[in-house]
């Protein structure tokens, strides 16, 4: 569901709907475009832009620590 509404999403669906339906070259540009919106970001926004993905990395990188000790 969630899926079906984010491929309505005028800008983004048709790109999300290839990279999940599309052969492999569509998902290798699908994350290259991804890196070239990063760069860009940094381009425009400086050191935010590079801090706040590993920021955003924080709690689940702290999930999977606590699954692996776990068990």
């Amino acid at each position: 569901m969630v899926a079906q509404l984010m491929y309505r999403v005028p800008l983004l669906g048709w790109m999300l709907r290839e990279a999940v339906l599309g052969p492999v070259t569509a998902k290798v540009l699908f994350v290259v475009n991804l890196l070239l919106l990063w760069a860009l970001a940094i381009v425009v926004f400086g050191y935010p832009a590079i801090i706040l993905p590993a920021l955003a990395a924080v709690p689940v990188m702290f999930a999977l620590l606590v699954l692996i000790m776990k068990g």
